[in-house]
């Protein structure tokens, strides 16, 4: 007993109870930030000058200083979280990123500017207290047991909410009690700022149908041929290589006189009313499947037969699970859910707004533009604009994609009611609903969820806390996920 006191002190001494959420943040700008502006690198505005072919803006380098404060005479200078709680302040630091424009191919201009000011969490790398002794907290005015993992926006101290959500690229089937399909097999595919709901059903005809975006309800083998796996061999194949499965045979055999990948590409075109030439219909139909079917797959040309791969993997499951040889998916299973901390909500915040900027830019080079000058990008990139949407999201709590009460104040009621509040998770699911199994206590909760701690009344079961030794995994490496799956005998598909 007293060697597990001895541990459980050495363990705190060392580690922090929002080490997770700081992780997550400093992941977020260190490597996210990147990540995003590589994701939206050029900007092609339609309207350009007459003398000129072609112009490009292109976003390069991003890098974020530490917090400071710009003062009423334009001095600039460090500031600390004390005295931003005092002045009613926001405790942030400037983004600065590379822009440079290319003119016909060559590139003209080259700078670096401020495209607006982050909010840094207290105690992350970027904070002026990370790294700093008891004493030297003390002489900053801070508490030297404060955890940090909040922000401070307008002098308030705010914290972002832990969100449970359903883990993203997963392929989950459910019974359905209404609609044609007696089985629904659905998947989130979410890469950068597409999150895309795909949809696998059994009519009664017994033809497998996906849903996807603008693609509702075709023939999946269909897709699959205009994806190039043709063969009905092959599908079979990839299906399942030790068992032949009848219900593949109906699919196949429906569909046996497309031979073409363009053929089967144009057939699901003229399905989904794209009705222009040819040409043009088989074009935008491949850019569909490139871009929103399974994206975090690849949306290149050569991702195309690994997605016809997974497409029959998917099928394969969906008639073991409806055959009764394999159960369903526990959504409430921890192992098919995914805790989005500040650094993957901010990631979003910032995704957003970032097009909202782009948009800006472009809406006051063309107007310049059509005004029959040639402006320099520089002037027309607003700041601001970020900014104030970033503390806005910060300041009310209202954040992309429609979640209310993402941002919350602190709790400062006693120490231990702060460390749950840092510490809290909240289901996306509507407190007015019944939602019986996801309030239960899921086995897979202990160790990693408080079993204890959760409101009463209709919160209860969907506002949690996470238990004191539990940490968040960030995203693992997919270089070294692949290259241990491969020693352990994976095989890569020709």
């Amino acid at each position: 007993m007293h060697n597990a006191k001895i541990l459980i002190k050495k363990y705190f001494e060392q580690q922090s109870f929002v080490d997770s959420d700081i992780e997550s943040f400093n992941n977020f700008i260190e490597k996210r930030l990147q990540e995003i502006i590589d994701g939206n690198k050029y900007i092609e505005p339609t309207i350009i000058p007459q003398n000129v072919d072609d112009f490009k803006i292109r976003l390069d380098k991003i890098d974020v200083a530490k917090p400071e404060i710009i003062e009423a005479d334009g001095s600039k200078r460090a500031i600390y979280p004390s005295e931003a709680r005092l002045r009613k302040i926001s405790y942030a630091s400037p983004v600065y990123i590379e822009v440079s424009s290319h003119i016909n191919g060559v590139q003209r201009e080259t700078f670096r500017s401020q495209i607006c000011n982050m909010p840094i969490m207290i105690k992350s790398k970027y904070c002026h207290l990370h790294g700093m002794s008891r004493d030297e907290l003390i002489e900053k005015g801070e508490d030297p047991d404060d955890p940090g993992g909040y922000f401070i926006i307008n002098g308030t101290e705010k914290v972002l909410v832990n969100i449970e959500d359903l883990a993203p690229n997963t392929f989950m089937i459910s019974k359905d009690k209404i609609g044609p399909s007696q089985f629904v097999g659905k998947l989130f595919s979410e890469q950068g700022s597409f999150k895309i709901p795909h949809t696998i059903e059994r009519m009664k005809d017994g033809i497998f149908y996906l849903s996807f975006t603008r693609v509702k309800r075709l023939p999946i083998i269909m897709i699959i041929k205009a994806l190039g796996l043709l063969k009905d061999e092959d599908i079979m194949r990839f299906v399942s290589s030790e068992k032949q499965y009848d219900e593949v045979l109906i699919n196949l055999y429906e569909f046996v006189d497309v031979k073409n990948q363009d053929d089967a590409a144009d057939w699901v075109a003229k399905r989904i009313g794209i009705v222009q030439s040819k040409e043009i219909r088989l074009e935008r139909m491949y850019e569909i499947l490139d871009k929103y079917l399974l994206p975090n797959i690849g949306t290149k040309k050569e991702d195309r037969l690994i997605k016809a791969y997974n497409l029959c993997k998917m099928i394969k499951k969906y008639i073991v699970v409806s055959n009764g040889e394999v159960g369903l998916d526990d959504k409430d299973h921890y192992m098919n859910k995914k805790l989005k901390a500040s650094g993957d909500l901010l990631a979003d915040l910032f995704m957003v707004n970032l097009k909202l900027l782009i948009n800006d830019i472009l809406y006051n080079f063309q107007r310049i533009v059509k005004r029959g000058k040639f402006p320099s990008v520089k002037v027309i990139i607003r700041e601001k604009l970020l900014t104030s949407r970033m503390y806005s999201s910060m300041a009310t709590g209202n954040w992309a994609g429609g979640r209310k009460g993402v941002s919350q104040r602190v709790a400062r009621i006693n120490f231990l009611d702060m460390l749950s509040h840092l510490q809290r998770v909240v289901s996306p699911l509507s407190v007015t609903q019944e939602n019986f199994e996801a309030r239960e206590l899921h086995a897979t909760h202990l160790g990693r969820l408080c079993p204890i701690e959760t409101p009463e009344g209709t919160n209860i079961g969907l506002r949690k806390n996470m238990a004191l030794l539990s940490s968040i995994s960030g995203d693992s490496d997919y270089e070294e996920t692949i290259k241990l799956l491969k020693n352990l005998g994976l095989k890569t598909i020709k």
